[in-house]
């Protein structure tokens, strides 16, 4: 087994942070194809959010596995069905049900550019390696206690570890960010309506969407908003943590804590949690490659990671 985590960010490619930063982290996903390159992965773990493209209030589980799945095509990711492995995805979720941790399941699950732009970053399409997608939420309140996506993960691990296949652990999220998503709780009816039951938005609705995330992108970039800062020195906390399997501190924080400290949409490292969690369920782990730069024109915190088993 071995991992890549990664940042996504939907404003890439649409707002500018400046040739040295995009040489960087492009410099950094060289580095993360080429491991996983020597890797050569038969199975992807793949884990990642949402944002309201294809879970939503209407039923929305702490954790989903997909047995099968579609890639909605936001934000200019290729829409169409992910190459599902559906006897892995089978035997992972019998294995963390087993364990007693409560993973919903999907035939059909719809998943955004949080699953789709790795993919396409790092393989170059969403359909080139077999997979098994699971949606850990890091948005839709309320959420789970952090620990619980380090048990996830864990439990994900060792099953995954029975399947005698190489596999690779993908997390896709984070870091410290706050975009301006919207919350159920207090929200004006046509925009709780879009949370509960919005699946399926013509492209005007979804143009209306990306249109106003880039303007807050672009404001949060020129200081002429009030959304939550980056925060470097927390996310280089967290991957400092993660690289030494930092569990009982990571397991000691409340939602509270990282909402404070990252932003609301930094729940998303939850994906991160969960894919060390995989890898150190199997064994000792090292990381190879790592690399972040805050980028506000992204409103990310950006890092990318690699890491391999020791034994």
């Amino acid at each position: 087994m071995a991992l890549c985590t990664v940042s996504h960010s939907p404003l890439m490619g649409v707002n500018d942070p400046g040739d040295e930063v995009t040489a960087a982290v492009e410099q950094a996903f060289a580095a993360a194809r080429r491991f996983i390159g020597g890797f050569d992965p038969e199975l992807v773990l793949l884990l990642g959010p949402d944002h309201y493209n294809g879970f939503f209030h209407d039923l929305m589980p702490p954790f989903c596995l997909g047995t099968g799945a579609t890639s909605v095509g936001d934000w200019g990711t290729a829409a169409g069905p992910l190459p599902v492995d559906r006897d892995a995805a089978m035997s992972l979720l019998r294995g963390v049900l087993a364990e007693g941790i409560d993973l919903a399941c999907s035939e059909r699950m719809h998943v955004d550019h949080g699953f789709a732009q790795p993919l396409e970053i790092l393989f170059g399409r969403i359909d080139a390696v077999p997979l098994v997608p699971v949606f850990v939420n890091s948005v839709a309140e309320p959420l789970g206690p952090v620990s619980r996506s380090r048990m996830l993960g864990a439990a994900l691990g060792r099953a995954a570890a029975g399947l005698g296949r190489r596999v690779l652990v993908i997390g896709s999220g984070g870091l410290s960010h706050d975009p301006p998503v919207p919350r159920l709780e207090g929200a004006q009816p046509e925009v709780a309506e879009r949370l509960i039951a919005g699946r399926n938005p013509t492209r005007e609705q979804r143009e209306v969407r990306q249109q106003s995330v880039s303007a807050a992108g672009r404001d949060f970039a020129a200081g002429t908003t009030t959304l939550t800062p980056l925060n470097p020195d927390w996310d280089r906390r967290l991957m400092g943590l993660l690289a030494e399997a930092g569990w009982a501190e990571i397991d000691s924080w409340s939602n509270e804590d990282v909402t404070a400290h990252a932003g609301r949409s930094g729940h998303e490292v939850r994906t991160w949690i969960a894919a060390y969690a995989a890898l150190g369920a199997v064994g000792p782990y090292r990381v190879e490659t790592s690399f972040y730069r805050p980028i506000p024109e992204w409103i990310a915190g950006f890092g990318v990671t690699t890491a391999a088993l020791t034994g």
